[in-house]
């Protein structure tokens, strides 16, 4: 099978391109630069940076499932006309470019890496994907505008489409929050951190069970036409995460009693308060539709991902 892969270069990109290389899949990629770190086996077209206009008339040539990666996850200049049309361009339109050329070109399936914050940014009940989606920031919401428009496309062409939404995602290099706390726990003379007080619940995903899944939804017929949701086993609080990190790379960590309202204020102060609510806030999905749709399970725990980027970074 003929695969076609954007966001190779990224956290998940480069766990996926080892995987879909150890399953024999025949697999060319999307790249706005050459690299030379590739195995020569991977077919790398060159397109500089992606605009929503884009010819991939070539790279879609005999190609039987597209996995779209690449995304814009920040903006960093806030001062921009809108946000939002950044994202857009990027997450919504580029996405939704080259899935009409697929469907154009006769490829059969194209699986679209989207975000359990299409469902919203925190909950008390676990998020399914029957849930009204409820978007709150420029992101999650251009990531909501290209599923609809990605659904709208395979009801008018033959394109099976496959939409992922994954938690927050772990492993060797994570970056966001997660990379933040592995960072922290590593340091030489740890800081005490205040998290001895939060008591919240998140679903997360190791990389190698996305990956894993990812890999499973390029062939399994269940998959076609699906919203899924993918998470490990287990919901944890902040607190036992980083407990589990510290174990992991055997550190001692220091915590202390601070009040969840009060680091969310001092947050909001410093800018960074969508970040400390994604930390201190409850998270959980129900994966158990794509579990049962797909007869999938996590292959790997957090304690035994966590052991892999301990024994890779040693």
């Amino acid at each position: 099978m003929k695969l076609l892969l954007t966001g190779a270069s990224g956290f998940i990109g480069t766990a996926l391109v080892k995987e879909l290389l150890n399953k024999n899949f025949e697999l060319s990629i999307i790249l706005r630069h050459k690299v030379d770190y590739l195995p020569s086996v991977i077919k790398q077209f060159i397109i500089g940076d992606f605009v929503n206009h884009t010819d991939y008339s070539n790279e879609l040539n005999n190609i039987n499932c597209v996995i779209h990666l690449a995304s814009k996850a920040h903006v960093i200049d806030k001062n921009k006309a809108s946000v939002l049309d950044e994202f857009r361009l990027i997450n919504t339109d580029l996405t939704l470019n080259l899935a009409r050329q697929a469907a154009t070109a006769g490829v059969k399936r194209f699986i679209f890496l989207s975000s359990i914050r299409v469902n919203g940014n925190q909950n008390t009940v676990p998020f399914l994907e029957s849930d009204t989606p409820n978007p709150k920031e420029s992101y999650a919401i251009s990531k909501h505008e290209a599923e609809q428009g990605l659904f709208e496309l395979a009801k008018e062409t033959d394109l099976e489409v496959v939409i992922i939404r994954p938690p927050l995602v772990y492993g060797a290099n994570a970056p966001g929050n997660f990379g933040r706390l592995m960072n922290w726990v590593n340091k030489k003379y740890p800081i005490p951190l205040p998290l001895s007080l939060v008591n919240n619940s998140r679903s997360l995903v190791a990389i190698d069970n996305l990956v894993d899944f990812i890999v499973t939804c390029v062939t399994h017929k269940n998959a076609a036409n699906e919203v899924l949701l993918v998470s490990d086993r287990e919901d944890l609080s902040t607190t036992q995460i980083l407990k589990k990190i510290a174990k992991a790379f055997n550190k001692k960590i220091f915590l202390l009693s601070v009040p969840v309202g009060l680091m969310i204020f001092v947050a909001g102060l410093l800018g960074r308060k969508s970040d400390a609510i994604r930390l201190f806030s409850s998270l959980r999905i129900d994966s158990s539709k794509a579990k049962k749709l797909l007869d999938w399970d996590p292959k790997i725990t957090m304690d035994e991902q966590l052991s892999k980027i301990a024994k890779a970074q040693k």
